[in-house]
């Protein structure tokens, strides 16, 4: 098992606000002047590719991307300063000259170098037509955000949760869940259109996670159940998950909605949620246990231990443990489940990846008592709650894309899967922005 401290093995990111300034860190770090030199080789005598798309992907492999694969490489500003970009493999040059570590070859640190393609290539390239722009698929993000509408939910909102198909909004805290329709969201003393009362009227819902189809949604809290409810057509409880903890934290679900974690003081339930059965009851450390996130065959617990640890959901083992000078809040991952995000109660927000070594850092160095991260279902952007502000980032440069007040703490937040909308939790009510692209 490893064991990390947080230090100088976290290289330091910074957050920009303009193009510009990216721009011009690329140039100082001699990126750009290799792009212009690729081009001019592309235009002469070489057939021209589609162009690729302007907003940045998320920190992964895109299936859907036309082009070379693509990873995080550092770019060296200063000795204590670093900032991330995307550099493409087919680049092999500029990849090597900045970190030969990251690209394969016969020797540690020795780029693989690949013949050029044959003239009969590129008379095969030639002869395919170019792909019209209206069938790239691109992954835009957001450039700003509009307040679009309030929701009162009458108490404090400890979870939410808005789907991408319906546009539905479930707002969750003590004694009741409501869920508002689309045209609610656009107004600011509209009516729920339902209102899900619980039994036992002290029970309070810390946490709720829709299911991928958006079909169902599994509620976690303060209640001796994890209650699993039925959406469609109309709300209802489909099962209650015996628990084997007063207050459940978090939640988290796997890519698939089979598994199911619960996180409550000293241990996490594993449920198989298809057949509701309770797998494991894992210990973990009793202060580290506030929060909990799945990726891939790997989960991660944290909490006021300040040390993130993950688990193999396999063997049960730990297999890594990452110590930081402030408590883990929240955790998440993005779609490609290889990037996991952390945030700490100090604001900065830590970035590992699920399988190499790799470890960064984006800095915000406010004291905080709520610290939210919500990824984008497309991966191109994430959003991250510090109190009272928001603050939308491009994922992986880390463009500030924009930023919002509110006048109240935000307890939770979440993002529509379609990406339109985001919705904020607070003291009595839920906020509602539409994103604008």
């Amino acid at each position: 098992m490893n064991r990390e401290k947080e230090g100088a093995s976290f290289s330091t990111l910074r957050i920009y606000d303009e193009p510009e300034e990216w721009r011009n860190v690329l140039e100082s770090s001699g990126i750009s002047s290799q792009h212009e030199h690729q081009a001019g080789q592309r235009g002469s005598g070489m057939p021209q590719q589609p162009p690729a798309p302007q907003t940045p992907h998320g920190p992964v492999d895109q299936e859907t991307s036309s082009g070379t694969p693509q990873q995080w490489v550092l770019q060296p500003l200063d000795r204590s300063e670093l900032q991330a970009s995307w550099l493409s493999e087919a680049e092999p040059e500029a990849a090597a000259e900045l970190d030969r570590n990251f690209l394969p070859g016969p020797e540690c640190g020795q780029p693989c170098p690949s013949p050029p393609p044959s003239e009969e290539v590129w008379s095969f390239l030639r002869a395919i037509p170019p792909v019209p722009d209206e069938v790239v698929v691109r992954h835009r993000a957001p450039r700003e955000s509009w307040k679009v509408g309030n929701v009162r939910h009458g108490k404090k909102v400890y979870a939410i949760a808005i789907s991408g198909s319906t546009h539905h909004v479930y707002t969750c805290g003590h004694g009741y869940i409501k869920v508002w329709d689309e045209s609610a969201l656009h107004a600011c003393n509209k009516a729920p259109q339902a209102q899900l009362d619980f039994q036992d009227h002290q029970s309070r819902v810390l946490a709720c996670k829709l299911l991928p189809d958006e079909q169902s949604l599994i509620t976690g809290g303060l209640s001796r159940n994890l209650t699993l409810w039925d959406l469609a057509p109309t709300p209802r409880i489909r099962a209650q998950l015996a628990s084997t903890g007063p207050m459940c934290y978090s939640l988290a679900l796997s890519s698939n909605a089979q598994i199911c974690l619960a996180c409550f003081k000293g241990f996490v339930e594993i449920w198989d949620l298809q057949n509701q059965i309770l797998i494991r009851k894992h210990e973990v450390p009793e202060y580290g246990s506030r929060c909990v996130d799945i990726a891939g065959n790997k989960f991660w617990t944290g909490g006021e231990d300040a040390s993130l640890y993950s688990w193999d959901l396999r063997s049960y083992q730990r297999v890594q443990e990452h110590h930081f000078r402030h408590e883990i809040l929240s955790i998440t991952h993005d779609p490609s489940e290889e990037w996991v995000l952390v945030g700490l109660r100090n604001s900065d927000i830590i970035i590992l990846h699920t399988h190499r070594r790799e470890k960064l850092k984006v800095f915000f160095n406010k004291y905080i008592h709520h610290h939210n991260l919500k990824f984008s279902s497309c991966g191109s952007y994430f959003v991250t709650t510090l109190d009272e502000s928001i603050h939308c980032l491009a994922a992986p440069s880390l463009q500030r894309l924009f930023q919002a007040e509110e006048s109240t703490d935000i307890l939770c937040c979440d993002v529509s899967s379609d990406n339109q909308y985001l919705v904020t939790g607070s003291k009595n009510s839920a906020t509602v922005y539409q994103l604008l692209y």
